[in-house]
Parts: C-alpha cells; structure tokens; sequence
C-alpha cells in the first residue's frame, strides 16, 4: 500500500481532473463584505438629569448588517438599561429554543458611584457583549422581531413583545 506524503498538496496527491477549472479568488472574494453579516456596537453613553433622583444614563446602539431580514443596512438608536432589560425579557419570551444571555448586573450602588465614568464604562461593554452574544447567535439573526426592533427602531416599543 502507498504512503501518504504528509506534506503533499490534496489536488497533487488525488491527481488533477483535466476538466475541473481552478477559481482564483478575486479582490472582493478575499476582502469584501461577507454574505450575511450583522455588526453591533453599544457606544457614546450620556447621562441626563442633574438631581439623583431623575438621573439615567442611555448609549448609542449603531448597527451594520446585509441581513435581508433587517429593514435597514445601517441604524443608529440610543437605549436605556432598562430597555435593554426588557429586551432581553422579550427575547427570552420569543424563543425557548435559545439560552438568552445575562445582562451586566443591575446597580446597587449610591447615585454618585452610579454615574461616575468608570462604572458607566463597564456598563457599557457589559452591555455590548451582552448585545453581540445576542445578535451573533443565527437563530435570533434571522427569526426575531424583537432584536431587529431593539437595534433599528427609532423608539423600543416593549409592550409590543411581550
């Protein structure tokens, strides 16, 4: 029995078919936009209200996708926790067939430890992890309502998931 030459190319170890063309791969094979794509980031947050008691803080959601099931290619929303918290109960009662993720936990902390820019920041990244997780998973890219609505309707309408 032959051996194998582990370091021999497969077309040269099976043998070339005179009639199978090879396709080089063009510029925009290698580095264009891929098929189906979904990009998600949770940028730009700003806080509101200058007395404690009607203080939030909402970020920017931009979107990027080619998804036919997306209204729009690109979308720009701003979002709450408390959007993003309802959400995720929309999510979790639109499928049992997907683990939705946690979100970052929900403050305990003073107002003042609240707002400061470095749990907003650990916020946010909590919250865009949370949102990629999320978008990145194909049954919800496809089949949910509510994440195409989250991320490009100007206004979360949670009432209308759940």
């Amino acid at each position: 029995m032959p051996m194998a030459n582990p370091f021999q190319s497969f077309s040269s170890a099976v043998g070339r078919d005179s009639n199978v063309r090879e396709h080089k791969q063009t510029f925009d094979e290698l580095y264009g936009e891929p098929e189906n794509f979904l990009e998600v980031d949770v940028i730009n947050p700003i806080t509101y209200g200058s007395q404690p008691s009607n203080m939030y803080t909402d970020y920017e959601i931009v979107c990027r996708t080619n998804i036919p099931a997306f209204k729009k290619k690109s979308s720009r929303v701003r979002r709450r926790y408390s959007d993003f918290d309802s959400f995720r109960k929309a999510l979790q009662h639109e499928t049992t067939r997907v683990v939705i993720p946690k979100l970052p936990d929900k403050s305990i902390l003073t107002y003042s430890q609240r707002f400061n820019d470095d749990f907003i920041e650990e916020r946010r990244q909590g919250l865009e992890r949370f949102l990629n997780m999320v978008a990145g998973h194909p049954l919800l890219q496809t089949g949910s309502k509510s994440l195409i609505s989250f991320i490009q309707d100007d206004v979360w309408d949670k009432d209308r998931f759940v």
